[in-house]
């Protein structure tokens, strides 16, 4: 059965993703990947060139190929970095891993990001601080199926979302913007009162049709979003 590009291009950026060649790594040549395959050389160089053009690897002249060591940050949009928003107001920033916990994909969220039944997501509850007060919650789970490398990730001084983003990019992505009452988890995390009003936000972003994470972040009463185009 002949080997197609995209399929290539697929393993490829699976062994990126579960770790099997990291940041900064030197990628096997075209003639050793097609060797490997089974295909031709000129199939392996186009799924190279479709994942050069997507930000996940650098092609250099005689220097060879390798992962990038910040793969994209957008496809459509910009992931904002929390710490960053809080560094450009002049505030002090503070992270704050709350708990973690390795779960079996609630059926609400296997529904939302259409997990496999019995999936297994690794949930991270994080605060961040601006000088001291509290700026935003995080409720995030992470899909270990696509990310398994997740799991043994130190999250208790980096926060997930830049973790994320120096690590997969992403191809589609889904925001919803809403508000709420801050119910008691909430207002003990955010220093407001029961029934005080919230901002939040929901996003959820997938990597060639495999979610990988879904996050809930909740701010107190007063926030401001501000967006460019």
């Amino acid at each position: 059965m002949k080997v197609t590009y995209k399929e290539v291009k697929s393993d490829i950026l699976a062994k990126i993703i579960k770790g099997d060649w990291g940041p900064g790594d030197l990628i096997p040549n075209e003639v050793d990947l097609a060797a490997t395959y089974g295909c031709a050389r000129a199939t392996v160089n186009r799924a190279m060139r479709e994942l050069s053009d997507d930000g996940i690897i650098e092609r250099r002249r005689k220097a060879g190929t390798r992962v990038r060591l910040a793969p994209l940050r957008q496809a459509r949009f910009n992931i904002p970095i929390v710490r960053d928003e809080i560094e450009e107001k002049g505030a002090s920033y503070r992270y704050s891993l709350a708990s973690r916990s390795v779960e079996v994909a609630p059926d609400w969220l296997r529904t939302r990001i259409q997990l496999p039944e019995g999936g297994k997501v690794l949930h991270l509850v994080c605060m961040h601080y601006a000088d001291g007060t509290p700026y935003e919650h995080e409720d995030r789970w992470i899909n270990l199926t696509a990310l398994p490398k997740a799991e043994d990730t130190d999250f208790t001084k980096c926060g997930p979302g830049e973790w994320l983003v120096s690590t997969v990019p992403f191809s589609e992505a889904e925001i919803n913007l809403s508000a709420g009452l801050a119910d008691q988890n909430l207002s003990d995390y955010l220093a407001c009162s029961v029934g005080d009003p919230v901002f939040k936000i929901e996003r959820s972003t997938w990597w060639e049709k495999d979610a990988v994470t879904y996050v809930r972040f909740s701010y107190r009463p007063g926030h401001r979003m501000t967006t460019r185009f």
